[in-house]
């Protein structure tokens, strides 16, 4: 008799408890039906300036639709717009959105992001607009800087004036000193020796750069190390 009646027990706990999650399913079945019919606007705005860090995190971890849906795949990249340029989304959802996202408005909306480790996400994704990465070789944190030197993406201009840079750090440097001689970091001779000739001349280079720099192929290279050197 026991027995029957703990059985009957647990059966009634299971019925109470699948009565309450099924209101919660349902709900939030309900809720993602009214965004999916709602106009797009209201619910960009709605996005844009809630503080709800959960419905955020939902959106921004959402599967996107299939391409196909050319509606429901632009509605949802626009609304990822809105996810992305919101301060209340969870930091690690923004780092995941500026590592994955290839659309330029998701990614510039990142991009002004108030905390670096976003913009240095942006900086290293490879689906940069080479206009965006060279905004970013110009941020204030160097390790968002690096993370735009190292992208290639990075024009060749900006590559140089990152050379030329002695607040970029000895890695940084020593990185665009291998231009033009590992195979493959290949480009522009003249370009890529013009770089090379920069960083010898950065007062921020280290020897050991200097010294490699020294054995360059490239006459004027070697006379920027003497240069830099005093010989």
């Amino acid at each position: 008799m026991a027995q029957e009646n703990s059985i009957q027990d647990n059966a009634t706990e299971n019925i109470e408890g699948e009565s309450h999650e099924q209101p919660v399913q349902q709900g939030e079945q309900a809720q993602q039906t009214q965004t999916e019919h709602e106009p797009l606007t209201v619910t960009y705005e709605r996005l844009r300036h809630t503080d709800d860090a959960a419905l955020l995190h939902d959106f921004a971890t959402r599967q996107l639709p299939d391409r196909k849906d050319q509606s429901a795949f632009s509605r949802a990249t626009a609304l990822l717009e809105a996810v992305a340029g919101n301060a209340h989304t969870l930091l690690e959802d923004r780092i995941f959105l500026a590592q994955t996202m290839p659309f330029p408005n998701i990614l510039v909306k990142l991009s002004q992001d108030s905390d670096w480790q976003v913009r240095q996400a942006v900086a290293a994704n490879s689906n940069d607009k080479n206009w965006l990465v060279g905004r970013l070789t110009k941020d204030e944190r160097e390790e968002v800087r690096a993370a735009a030197l190292l992208n290639p993406q990075t024009s060749w201009k900006m590559r140089m004036e990152g050379a030329e840079d002695s607040s970029n750090t000895a890695q940084t440097l020593d990185y665009l000193s291998r231009f033009g001689v590992d195979e493959d970091m290949q480009g522009p001779a003249v370009l890529t020796s013009m770089i090379r000739r920069a960083v010898a001349l950065n007062p921020s280079t280290t020897q050991e750069t200097l010294e490699r720099l020294a054995q360059d192929t490239d006459e004027s290279v070697r006379h920027a190390v003497e240069e830099r050197m005093g010989r």
